[in-house]
């Protein structure tokens, strides 16, 4: 990771270089002046601002981690409910970046909707902390409990769906604003920024595994208000750290051109209205140029209409390169669809793992239980060790076999992890089958509440698979999402990629709810695990998989690089 390989700006003799000192285009510092590239951007800024992930990371997994334990615990809401509850949260918080990547993208800019979203984060945590402190009127009664909508469940959560809320300002424009530290036409710099994407993944990793140590052994030992309120002060530290690194930040120059989504929104409005109208007119500059529309976009060849003026010969025509930006955005289409068999899976670590994991002999030695939600830090160690030999190893051997700067493409990135998640179901069904044959072979199966004889270890294979998927799609989705948009819609491109998320989480959650019902009251999902059925539920998530691993095949296969990349 070293800054542009001669990032001083010195030659041998340690003299300034001045061709080394050259201005970036298209960027300002934060006095809106001319940055050098030897003094500003690359990794110098990366690292404050995978700082900043890593601490705003550790801060939403040590309220998301434990989530289903402190809903199905203080709350008193049952397995299933509590299951929806946390991927209804956790699709609104993937969904909600949507809206802050067009805020930043549109007006605020990203430094500032960082900024202002890091002040709503630390106050919807302080929020969330508070509310554990007010008595939940929880009570109980045959073994069951219950409790009423009072202020408690009313300021959890209020305070839950802001942290939903901050973190979808935050989380699109932090990635998107560290990958703009990096210049793409600069050949070193464009090498650097692919591998920015892996590192920063291994941030994003590193400060969730230690989050999830640390905040859920706190919440279920000590104290839930403290398991809530040592995020938001790491969120507050998140900020200063961003803050430091102002002076070295490489920021957008602001242009007088239309905004891509003006642009983008123009050519589906004028293609929309001459649809049903014969053209008569090319554009001048079609006429200039003598080119027409790439043809590898020929299935969206409708937006081709936006080219020639409608009825009204007065009104103007979109320009090839304005056609064409919408297309690329077309384009992402059927990627997107086909990763959501992905993103249902991925909704499973947070639950179902978790639960599973609570049933089990969770002992270390003779007087420690570690929280169940703990492995899922296993998830975070798995990409702290598969990144570096990912960057180190493996892109280095593949780029000689290859020729491609990364090694291997995006998409072929993205399909390895699908199939590995894939795997990843088959196995936690073949464990959580062996599970319930212990507690049946125990005489378990009627006591909801007993430790299945059988160490929680053996969950590790499940998420161990779970994080080497990650590697693979989630890096390869990030680079792919914001490479293949325009420039100025990078936010929004990063959105996109974790909307995919949020939807997967919203289908996981339709999903559960309709197998509760086809399988009845004792059917597959049921509060007492030991007489459900999850390992059905993982089969039957593997079989979803596989068919959209089958649609993801055929979209890549026909998909062409915006910009002719591959990387």
């Amino acid at each position: 990771m070293d800054d542009n390989d001669n990032s001083t700006g010195t030659n041998s003799a340690g003299l300034e270089s001045p061709l080394l000192d050259q201005f970036v285009d298209g960027v300002v510092d934060y006095r809106g002046r001319p940055v050098l590239r030897s003094k500003s951007g690359c990794w110098r800024s990366a690292y404050f601002i995978i700082g900043v992930e890593v601490a705003e990371r550790f801060a939403y997994y040590g309220v998301s981690s434990n989530l289903i334990t402190y809903l199905t615990g203080p709350l008193g809401q049952s397995m299933a409910t509590a299951a929806e509850n946390v991927n209804a949260w956790s699709g609104t918080a993937s969904l909600l970046p949507l809206l802050g990547a067009f805020i930043a993208d549109a007006f605020l800019g990203r430094y500032l909707t960082i900024i202002i979203a890091s002040l709503l984060y630390v106050l919807a945590l302080a929020f969330l902390a508070l509310s554990t402190l007010i008595p939940s009127n929880c009570t109980t009664a045959n073994g069951e409990s219950s409790c009423s909508p009072r202020l408690q469940v009313i300021l959890f959560f209020s305070s839950l769906y802001l942290v939903a809320f901050a973190q979808g300002g935050h989380k699109p424009c932090v990635q998107a604003f560290g990958a703009d530290q990096f210049d793409e036409d600069n050949p070193r710099e464009r090498k650097a920024k692919s591998s920015f994407f892996n590192w920063w993944y291994f941030g994003l990793c590193a400060g969730p595994t230690v989050g999830i140590f640390v905040v859920s052994y706190i919440s279920d030992n000590l104290s839930w208000g403290l398991g809530f309120g040592i995020p938001c002060i790491i969120m507050a530290v998140a900020l200063i750290i961003l803050l430091i690194g102002t002076i070295t930040y490489r920021f957008g120059e602001k242009t007088e051109e239309k905004s891509a989504f003006y642009r983008i929104g123009l050519v589906f409005v004028k293609a929309a209205r001459n649809w049903q109208t014969k053209p008569s007119t090319i554009s001048s500059d079609e006429e200039a140029s003598g080119n027409l529309p790439h043809q590898d976009s020929q299935q969206f060849r409708f937006l081709n209409k936006a080219l020639y003026k409608g009825p009204n010969e007065d009104e103007t025509v979109c320009s090839i390169d304005e056609v064409e930006e919408a297309k690329s955005i077309l384009r992402l289409a059927p990627i997107w669809v086909s990763c959501l068999g992905y993103a249902i899976v991925f909704a499973q670590t947070t639950t179902f793992f978790t639960k599973q994991g609570a049933t089990m002999d969770r002992s270390i030695g003779s007087n420690f239980n570690i929280p169940a939600a703990t492995l899922q830090s296993f998830i975070g160690i798995s990409v702290i060790i598969l990144i570096p030999l990912y960057d180190t190893i493996l892109v280095p051997l593949s780029r000689s076999i290859t020729r491609k700067p990364s090694g291997i493409t995006m998409l072929q990135r993205i399909g390895i992890g699908i199939f590995i998640s894939i795997v990843s179901m088959v196995v936690a069904a073949v464990i959580e089958t062996k599970r319930l044959n212990t507690a049946r072979e125990y005489g378990l199966l009627d006591d909801p509440n007993a430790i299945i004889p059988m160490k929680i270890w053996w969950l590790l294979p499940q998420y161990l698979l779970a994080g080497a998927g990650d590697v693979f799609t989630m890096v390869g989705m990030q680079e792919f999402f914001y490479d293949q948009v325009p420039s100025e819609l990078r936010s929004m491109g990063l959105a996109l990629y974790l909307s995919i998320i949020g939807i997967g989480s919203f289908l996981s959650s339709f999903l559960i709810s309709i197998v509760e019902k086809a399988t009845g009251g004792d059917g597959w999902i049921n509060d007492n695990m030991n007489r459900g059925h999850v390992d059905y539920y993982y089969y039957l998530l593997a079989g979803i998989s596989v068919g959209a691993f089958v649609m993801y095949i055929f979209s890549a296969k026909y998909y062409v690089y915006n910009r002719g990349r591959g990387l």
